[in-house]
């Protein structure tokens, strides 16, 4: 279950950096000084972080194998978190300049991967707390 998760959420969050990738050049955003570089960083970190949850880290062995994970996806919960705040931000009192109007189509795709991505890794970094509190013998 947490590795599904875990490989699902990485494939959300790859999403997340391809449409902005593509929001950058089809929709021009490239153009708008700052948001276009803070859409090709979303992509590069977004695709890092994928990849990264999607390799087998387990075959490293020891501590990095253990953590290594939950970092990464506390990582992409970040960036998918960010992505979101960055959103409303730029629709309300705008962005480095930049205000965004209405929910075109990109804008509510972009949300949905956004959020699957923060549900996704967040289950797979809350399955270890979950399922040792399921092993405890209740007191009743």
């Amino acid at each position: 279950m947490a590795q599904l998760a875990r490989y699902l959420g990485a494939a959300a969050l790859l999403a997340v950096g391809l449409d902005h990738l593509h929001q950058r050049s089809a929709a021009h955003y490239a153009a708008i000084p700052t948001i276009g570089t803070l859409f090709l960083v979303n992509f590069v970190s977004a695709t890092v972080v994928a990849v990264g949850l999607a390799l087998p880290l387990q075959r490293l062995g020891g501590p990095a194998a253990r953590r290594l994970p939950a970092l990464l996806a506390l990582s992409g919960v970040g960036i998918a978190a960010g992505s979101v705040a960055a959103l409303l931000i730029s629709e309300t009192t705008g962005l480095f300049g930049f205000t965004e109007h209405g929910y075109r189509s990109a804008i509510v795709l972009s949300l949905a991967f956004e959020g699957a991505t923060i549900l996704l890794l967040g289950t797979y970094l809350a399955y270890p707390m979950i399922r040792r509190s399921l092993r405890k013998p209740s007191l009743t």
